[in-house]
């Protein structure tokens, strides 16, 4: 006697919904450590909102210069004050949460001088913040997650061997997770080679201080444009859609939740690349209240 399952017609729905829903869902990434006021790393984790947090910035290293982080009111770095930050990063780590260290930002001083630089400098990233050892760590003994390319000025040469050898760190135990926020207009004027070379897990493209490529007045198809365009030709795991958390974080590209939620998201999330939407920054998040209502929807 042959055995039939009888399966109701809404429980097969919400197999396809739930199947639908999870290839697509996303996650949100923000950037925290530019701003005293924003609460700190371990109170940021804890909002459960997001997904990656990106601790800005590694702003001085490169062609001789000594390796300095800034984080703002957050720490002195000078006074080795900012190694308390391990127990809000492991605190962050245990939630799930991967903890990234960006390096750059738009008033940096930094670039690389050559290959054997751009080594030194892995070397460096390698002993002071991932999986290696050194005396002066300036975050403390917590190991983080990746490094974040946030290159926004010196010249476009040697992040594609910076990323080399980064990667390569990764067959020494725990995963060097690298990801980038280039600009929307493609391809990037920096780090447009580094990003061909396929080793970055996570694009966080900044459609915002960019016109030609951002979402303005309703009007969605230069922002769908390039959208495609980074998503065909961008050989990442993940890209994301990069935004301003508030009206004043970016002198332009802000989008209104409503107009997030119900135009720009249902129009890219069918690409097998999304990974969600990042955030600039903590602090203006926090001022607008921007990630909770989007929250469900990316």
């Amino acid at each position: 006697m042959a055995f039939k399952l009888k399966i109701s017609v809404p429980f097969i729905y919400l197999i396809v919904l739930v199947l639908a829903t999870g290839s697509n869902g996303g996650g949100i990434s923000i950037y925290w450590g530019q701003n005293g006021n924003e609460g700190t790393l371990a109170d940021t984790c804890a909002t459960g909102n997001y997904e990656y947090v990106n601790i800005a910035f590694l702003a001085t290293f490169g062609n001789g210069q000594t390796p300095m982080i800034n984080l703002a009111g957050h720490c002195d770095p000078y006074s080795n004050g900012c190694t308390g930050l391990s127990s809000d990063i492991k605190s962050c780590q245990a939630k799930g949460v991967k903890v990234i260290l960006s390096i750059g930002g738009g008033a940096g001083s930094y670039s690389l001088a050559s290959s054997d630089d751009a080594r030194q400098v892995a070397t460096y990233l390698w002993n002071n913040f991932l999986g290696g050892t050194s005396s002066s760590r300036p975050l403390g003994p917590a190991i983080l997650d990746g490094i974040d390319f946030d290159i926004e000025g010196g010249t476009g040469e040697y992040w594609d061997d910076l990323a080399k050898y980064l990667s390569g760190y990764s067959k020494k135990g725990k995963k060097v997770y690298l990801t980038a926020a280039p600009q929307c207009p493609f391809p990037d004027a920096w780090i447009g080679n580094a990003l061909k070379t396929g080793l970055f897990d996570y694009v966080w493209v900044q459609f915002y201080n960019n016109p030609p490529c951002q979402y303005s007045s309703a009007d969605i198809a230069n922002l769908e444009d390039a959208w495609k365009q980074w998503t065909s030709d961008i050989p990442a795991t993940n890209i994301f859609l990069g935004l301003p958390a508030a009206p004043d974080a970016a002198g332009s590209g802000f989008i209104p939740v409503n107009d997030l939620t119900s135009k720009v998201l249902p129009a890219i999330k069918n690409s097998s690349k999304y990974g969600g939407v990042m955030l600039w920054s903590k602090y203006y998040d926090d001022q607008s209240g921007y990630s909770s209502p989007i929250k469900s929807h990316v």
